[in-house]
């Protein structure tokens, strides 16, 4: 049972901090996703590249776009960074896989959690940092 006081964050400014946070995967992550819908030559050779072919696009778009919803959604955004870790992982492992660089992936889930550890008491009660 939780009570109100655990669902609000450690102060207003943590919290406004964890927003701008958020803000940052969730614009890239939607960007990522329309350029996926668009499919502009770049974006299929990229993928193509890391052995996906162009057919799967929409759906890893979908995918990526239901996510990044419940990410963004206060009563779902612990679910939705679970997802968002899965498809971050995935584009990680493909990225190694070929030899590209993966730190822009590994990054935007480091934000993910962040954005959601300030936001959100019951995360930062869960993993708590002692000074």
């Amino acid at each position: 049972m939780s009570t109100t006081s655990e669902t609000k964050p450690a102060s207003k400014m943590l919290f406004w901090i964890g927003c701008v946070i958020t803000a940052l995967p969730v614009l890239m992550l939607t960007m990522s996703a329309v350029m996926k819908f668009a499919k502009p030559a770049p974006v299929v050779e990229g993928m193509a590249k890391l052995g996906f072919p162009d057919h799967l696009l929409f759906g890893l778009g979908i995918v990526e776009v239901c996510c990044t919803v419940l990410y963004i959604i206060p009563q779902t955004s612990v679910l939705g960074a679970i997802l968002l870790t899965g498809y971050l992982g995935g584009a990680t492992a493909a990225h190694v896989r070929v030899g590209d660089s993966f730190i822009a992936t590994v990054v935007l889930g480091v934000l993910v959690w962040l954005g959601l550890y300030l936001r959100d008491r019951r995360i930062s009660a869960l993993i708590p940092f002692r000074s």
